[in-house]
């Protein structure tokens, strides 16, 4: 983010951070990997990340953050750290106490210092020398939590000016890392404020991407007012996907002082694409960009119009993220499990009265020969332990991917059918699942049916 302490946008800054598929099991590592483009969990699992940028370095005080983020359905959770050239530095201890608060609450953590911010043009910025400074300082925070931890070097590392060493600063800056021991994940930022406006991030990704002994090297791209159309999002993203490249929207907002970028656009590509964001920011934003909160005061009870969109909206976290596998699946229930024994009467052979499921269809974006559909399954007054929903299709519709769900198709009928880790749902509980599919003529919204077992 551009901005100090709370401030946005390159000129505000002179004022003061995933759907589960599962991987081949050669991805099994220490910790996170790169392989064909995509992120994959330590347990070999792929991992998009869906979450929010949190200004811990700000507000050290406000550590029910992590749990309030994580309540509202994010997977991941983005830290603005400080290497101490421009703010109070954040200690080992202290990095060690926010990855354990994330581990808690089952979130990835994304680490990133943000004293590299606009380097090249604002006065103070440090180099991502120094970023790297920081990290071998408090390399035993970050020893042995690689299944957690990913490491986002520096923040914008460069402003509109000055950035053409970006890519050999960048490629530096990665070897010294991996020389020193460091097999997590890495994340790497843009320069132009973090937007590459000047694409100097996107077509030098493949060298820097090499550089990398590991080739585990993720790209980071800002979209503010740079990206205020479709077109510009996903031709960005597009030219890093046609090349097996890995990328994310490591912040964005749904307006800027830069412009107004186009946050439906960004939701629904990466959605469609398989493609990690981390909207900015939980809250505490100054210096006139203050709608950039997503909770007002960082109370989660007081979401702004904004917080309500990433977390609530369509393709937003609640609706998308899916919790990292290496925190063992499904959450535990919120509630504590009984003391007595379960009854030994077998089970009624016919559900009860207002047991079993609903679902709903909705298309939520079409274009011309395609679209993107959501169902959503509820359970009735029982709980479930899986589900089966069906439909027809109308003539010239077709299902060609899916994710949160195994859909088939004979004929006309499709069946969807859970997947394992959202098929137990407690009474009047829900979960839902996407699909891209194409259709010619017309695109109606069939009828679906809800079986429970």
């Amino acid at each position: 983010m551009k901005r100090l302490f709370g401030a946005v946008g390159a000129v505000l800054l002179a004022t003061v951070a995933a759907v589960f598929a599962f991987g081949p099991s050669a991805h099994a590592a220490t910790g996170f990997t790169v392989s064909g483009g995509k992120l994959y969990d330590a347990n070999g699992n792929e991992f998009i990340m869906r979450g929010v940028n949190h200004a811990h370095t700000w507000y050290a005080n406000q550590t029910s953050s992590f749990a309030n983020i994580k309540a509202l359905g994010a997977n991941t959770v983005r830290v603005v750290l400080s290497s101490g050239d421009r703010w109070t530095r954040n200690s080992a201890e202290d990095v060690s106490n926010v990855i354990q608060l994330c581990k808690t609450n089952r979130l990835i953590c994304v680490l990133e210092v943000h004293d590299t911010t606009g380097y090249g043009e604002q006065s103070g910025a440090a180099t991502l020398d120094r970023a790297v400074d920081y990290w071998l300082s408090i390399a035993s925070a970050l020893t042995g939590q690689e299944r957690y931890v990913i490491v986002n070097i520096g923040n914008e590392p460069y402003g509109n000016q000055n950035y053409s060493s970006w890519a050999t600063d960048t490629s530096n800056a990665i070897r010294r890392l991996r020389t020193a021991g460091f097999a997590h994940t890495i994340m790497v930022d843009g320069p132009n404020w973090g937007q590459d406006w000047s694409f100097t991030m996107r077509d030098s990704a493949p060298t820097v991407f090499n550089a990398d002994p590991a080739r585990n090297t993720v790209f980071s791209i800002h979209m503010y007012g740079v990206f205020d159309t479709a077109a510009e999002i996903s031709d960005y993203l597009g030219r890093f996907r046609s090349r097996g490249l890995p990328i994310v929207v490591g912040e964005f907002g749904h307006y800027h002082s830069d412009g107004d970028p186009d946050e439906d656009a960004i939701l629904s590509y990466t959605q469609a694409n398989g493609i990690g964001w981390l909207g900015w920011s939980w809250s505490g934003n100054g210096g006139g960009v203050e709608y950039l909160d997503m909770a007002t005061s960082f109370n989660p009870n007081q979401l702004t119009t904004w917080g309500q969109r990433l977390f609530n909206g369509t393709n937003g976290i609640r609706q998308t993220a899916r919790e990292a596998s290496v925190f063992g699946g499904t959450p535990p229930p919120t509630t504590p499990p009984p003391t007595t024994p379960p009854p030994t009467t077998p089970p009624p052979t016919t559900p009860p009265p207002g047991a079993g499921c609903t679902a709903t269809y909705s298309i939520t974006g079409q274009w011309q020969g395609g679209f993107q559909g959501d169902v959503r399954v509820t359970a009735g007054s029982s709980a479930i332990t899986g589900w089966t929903v069906r439909w027809t299709l109308a003539g010239g519709q077709s299902v060609s991917q899916s994710w949160n769900a195994t859909v088939t198709s004979s004929g006309t009928t499709v069946t969807a059918r859970n997947v394992s880790y959202n098929g137990q749902l407690g009474a009047g509980a829900s979960t839902s699942f996407g699909f891209l599919g194409s259709w010619s003529g017309s695109n109606p919204a069939p009828a679906v049916t809800c079986t429970a077992s």
